[in-house]
């Protein structure tokens, strides 16, 4: 298993679009430059979120890109989905079926079990992320994760509420 470039730039580019504080749309060329990335690679990469709705654009000199809905509303999940597909399809086995027309496990397989497991706790855990979490700060995020990683995604969102309602800030 692993993250796409495809995917990891994509979310570096909305973490970008979280962080812009302003209401001019932010450019290509300057995302390009932040990000360390090629302005044809953002373009396309922002072309793929567009069309996903997670991004909206703005033609002409004073374009670029606002995220399409608050940065709290959108979940990495949905934007790795958008981004690269999704984890684990149940297609999967028809298409490879090793050297004949079906897969020899169509009617019990446990990989397949297992893959839709995991695919299941990822959807969860990723979809309890948002790219508001991606402004934080890399040390606050390893902190709150560390503690207990299966129930820290879950409660990333939340911790942030209840230490604003404390007056505190989570970074």
């Amino acid at each position: 298993m692993h993250l796409s470039a495809q995917e990891e730039y994509g979310l570096r580019c909305l973490a970008r679009l979280a962080r812009h504080e302003g209401d001019e749309p932010v450019r290509i060329q300057d995302i390009a430059e932040a990000e360390g990335l090629s302005p044809e690679y953002v373009a396309k990469l922002m072309r793929i979120l567009r069309n996903g709705g997670i991004v909206t654009s703005t033609r002409g000199a004073a374009g670029g890109y606002h995220l399409g809905r608050p940065a709290s509303e959108i979940t990495l999940w949905e934007a790795i989905e958008v981004l690269g597909g999704p984890f684990f399809h149940d297609s999967f086995c028809q298409s490879h079926p090793g050297a004949l027309r079906d897969c020899v496990h169509t009617t019990n397989c446990a990989i397949r079990a297992t893959w839709r497991t995991i695919s299941s706790l990822l959807k969860a855990a990723l979809s309890a992320i948002t790219v508001e979490d991606l402004k934080r700060e890399e040390e606050s995020t390893l902190n709150l994760l560390s503690r207990d990683p299966a129930v820290a995604a879950a409660t990333l969102a939340g911790t942030e509420r209840e230490a604003s309602n404390k007056g505190q800030t989570v970074r």
